[in-house]
């Protein structure tokens, strides 16, 4: 029998995919729970449809998340402020909220879960860093931040 899933399936497919399986494994599990639906010539047409428009619409995604990368990456080094002691080291420590807030405050609107701190998870130390921005997908933009004394 043939189906369409619409959700990943271990050991079967990928949302979207077109797949064989026996009548009682569609019939009796994978219909009822909503993982697949029986690939008709109506279901197939539709399907395609719907293939087509995602992929318009994720190529516009995929656009719109490089130009971000483009204006990120041409940004200078971000500047954050933290108050140290005399030796340089931060009284707490600098994470992914502070570079979302600077980024924010810059005109950027980027979540603090999709950035990350290359090598580590919070700095403790006045000095120049790397941070990685999940963008969109694969779509990964890294900026360079310094850590000041205030």
């Amino acid at each position: 029998m043939e189906i369409i899933l619409k959700q990943n399936v271990q050991n079967l497919g990928l949302k979207d995919d077109i797949v064989n399986v026996k009548n009682g494994y569609a019939t009796n599990y994978l219909i009822p729970q909503g993982l697949a639906i029986l690939a008709t010539s109506s279901a197939k047409k539709i399907h395609a449809e719907n293939i087509r428009q995602r992929s318009h619409k994720e190529e516009k995604f995929r656009l719109e998340a490089t130009q971000t990368v483009n204006k990120l990456e041409a940004l200078e080094v971000i500047k954050i402020g933290a108050k140290t002691s005399s030796t340089g080291k931060i009284f707490g420590s600098i994470n992914n909220i502070q570079i979302a807030e600077v980024l924010t405050a810059q005109g950027f609107d980027i979540d603090r879960k999709n950035i990350s701190i290359v090598g580590e998870d919070n700095v403790k130390e006045v000095g120049t860093y790397e941070a990685d921005i999940k963008i969109y997908k694969n779509i990964h933009a890294k900026i360079k931040f310094e850590v000041i004394s205030e």
